[in-house]
Parts: structure tokens; sequence; C-alpha cells
């Protein structure tokens, strides 16, 4: 017989009573089976009358906080992985896997998140005092910067990552001070020293896998003790000027150098224009005496007349002054051509300012005429 067949009211699923309401349960009713079921799947009995009624709401609240405790503790599962960080997974404490940045979901009280910063670089100074190899104490101080690159490595490699890397910065440092000069510690050497602390510190993390890299390795002071400072400040003021005298000498050696080849090239350049010059001076007068041989072969008397008066034209043209000794006197005649040629300039240029009438000179230093004067040059110059 079928559940919704007139008389089967044991199997109705509703619950109605003698068939006659065939409408949907009441609330009460419906949360009640609930309860029972729910009490049932617990283990919890129902008795007739009042106290099942209770048990039931209690079933229900039970219910309820079942399901709002599951609500949170979904919700409580989400976390956020910052943009420069990764986390590292650990599932009942074992490593689990890698999370990226952005917003992931984890089983609480069952994994843990540890985040590590990949991204930012990090500082880490040292310092102390030292031994050097050339047996003096020195204070050094150097500072390294690194990031992580590996996350796994960084956490679960050793203990402390930070602290090893440390540990080894200060061996790497006395290692490499222990095997310098102190004045190249202190002047010449630290740009090597540095290249060294940072080789060294590489080989002594290289097995640890500390998951880190070092980024930089900066030199940032190193001194002697307090009580011997003075001494040493000298020697480094004495290095110092003997760097800036060498400098000095080498920038004036390479200004001298320039100047002097240059005097040199000038010189040679002279050298060659003046030989030149003096080769073609001697082809011209060869060329001019070649020139002028056959006309003195023609006629050497008329030849030896025109080279003299060429060449005393050329000899008086150079001076102001002249000396003339008459023929059969014991006067000597002086032309001032200077003083002619003076006044005649002075006379031109009041000329020029007054518009006076040009006056000629008075050339007559002796007696005689002009014409005499003439006569008697031309038979000294014969």
């Amino acid at each position: 017989m079928a559940w919704n067949e007139p008389g089967n009211n044991d199997k109705d699923p509703w619950k109605n009573k003698g068939g006659k309401n065939q409408g949907p349960p009441d609330l009460d009713e419906l949360l009640n089976d609930l309860g029972k079921k729910v009490t049932g799947i617990f283990g919890g009995k129902t008795t007739k009358g009042g106290s099942g009624s209770g048990k039931s709401f209690s079933s229900i609240g039970l219910s309820i906080a079942l399901i709002v405790a599951s609500i949170v503790y979904a919700f409580s599962g989400f976390y956020t992985i910052k943009e420069a960080e990764q986390g590292i997974v650990l599932r009942f404490g074992e490593y689990s896997g890698t999370v990226e940045p952005g917003i992931n979901w984890k089983w609480t009280f069952i994994d843990r998140i540890i985040p590590v910063d990949i991204q930012s670089t990090r500082d880490m100074p040292s310092s102390g005092f030292m031994l050097t190899k050339d047996e003096n104490v020195v204070r050094v101080e150097m500072q390294i910067q690194y990031r992580v690159v590996d996350p796994r490595n960084y956490v679960f490699s050793v203990t402390n990552a930070d602290d090893s890397l440390n540990q080894s910065l200060d061996s790497a440092l006395r290692y490499v001070v222990g095997h310098a000069d102190m004045d190249d510690i202190l002047t010449s050497g630290r740009e090597s020293i540095r290249q060294s602390v940072w080789q060294e510190l590489e080989k002594i993390i290289e097995p640890y896998n500390l998951g880190l890299i070092v980024v930089d390795v900066n030199f940032k002071d190193a001194r002697p003790p307090n009580e011997v400072k003075d001494a040493f400040d000298d020697a480094i003021s004495a290095q110092e000027d003997e760097v800036r005298f060498l400098r000095e000498a080498e920038a004036y050696a390479r200004g001298i150098e320039p100047r002097a080849r240059g005097r040199a090239k000038r010189m040679e350049q002279e050298a060659i224009a003046y030989k030149a010059q003096i080769v073609l001076d001697a082809e011209g007068e060869v060329a001019r005496f070649e020139k002028i041989l056959p006309e003195y072969q023609a006629a050497p008397k008329v030849t030896r007349e025109r080279l003299y008066i060429a060449t005393m034209e050329k000899v008086y043209g150079n001076t102001s002054k002249v000396m003339i000794d008459v023929e059969g006197s014991n006067n000597m005649m002086y032309l001032p051509l200077d003083k002619i040629i003076q006044q005649q300039n002075t006379s031109k240029r009041s000329n020029k300012t007054s518009y006076a009438p040009l006056t000629e000179p008075n050339i007559n230093t002796s007696p005689s005429s002009s014409s005499d004067r003439s006569d008697r040059f031309s038979n000294g110059r014969n």
C-alpha cells in the first residue's frame, strides 16, 4: 500500500492525523523531528512528554553552534602574503610548500605560515679591533648588504641564518685583515681588502646553503688605537703629500713636454724655412750674375758705373744722414736729410691747418750754391 493511499497514516511523511489535514506540518513539529534525528545521530534518547521536547531544543542549539563554528573555522583559514614576501607552509610542523603573494587559505590549527621577505635589502655591520700581518692593532668597520633568495633554505638550513651570516662576516674580516699590512688597510689597499672580504665571505657561507646572497660590501672605516692615532695620522699625511707631489710633478711634466716639443718643431720649421730662403737667395744671385755677365763682358765701364750707382742708391736710401768729402778741401759737407724731411712734414701739417703757403726749406749749409754742390758730389762719386 502506498504511503499516500487512504488509511496509511503511519507512513505519512508530514504526520497528518486521520488524513483530515493534508497541508504542510507545523514548524515546531519539523524542528522536533530534526532535533530527534540529530540526537539519534549523536546517540541521544528521546522520551515522551516535556523532557523530550527540551532535549530536542538543546539538540537544535548544538547543531546551530556546529554550523556557526564550521563557518568561523572556514573563514579563519584565509590569510594574505604581501607582495615582497613568500610564505613557508608547515603542516603539523613539517615543510609542505611555498605560497606566492596574495590571498590564500590554510587549515587552521593544522597549517602554519611563515612569511619571508625576499625583495628587501638588509644591512649587517661588523667591527672590532684586529691584528694585522705586521703585528699592529687596527679597528676596522665594515657593512654588508644582503637579501633572501631561497625562503626554504633561509628558514630550515640553519637555526638562524642572520646570526650565521654575522659570524661568517666576522671570520672573513679577521682573516683578511690578519693577512694584510697596516698601511694597506689605512691607505691604498682598502679596495683590495673589500674585495677580499667579499670573496672570503661567499666561500664561508656557500656550504651552509643559507638561502642568502651578498649584494655589496662597504669598507666604512679603519683607524689605529687612540694611543698611537697621532703618529699614524702623521704617517698618513706624509703619504698623502707624497702622492700629491707626484701628481703635481706628473702634471708639470705633461704641461712642459708638449710646449718643448712645440718649440722644437717651430725651430725645426724655421730652420727649414731659413735654409730654403738662403738657397733661393743664392740661386737668385747666381741668376742675376749670369744675366749681368754678358752685359759686363760687352761694356765693362758702363756696367761698373751702373752697378755703382745702383748700389749707392740702395745705401743712401736706408740712411737719413749723408756726409760728403769735398775734393781738394778739408771741409766735410753734411746733409741733414732727416731734419729736412721732418721740416717738410711739419710744414705740410701747418699748411693744412692754417692754409698758409708752403715754403721750401733752406738746405744751404755752406756758401757754395746748389749747382756747385751737385758738381762736387758728382766729382767725388767719380
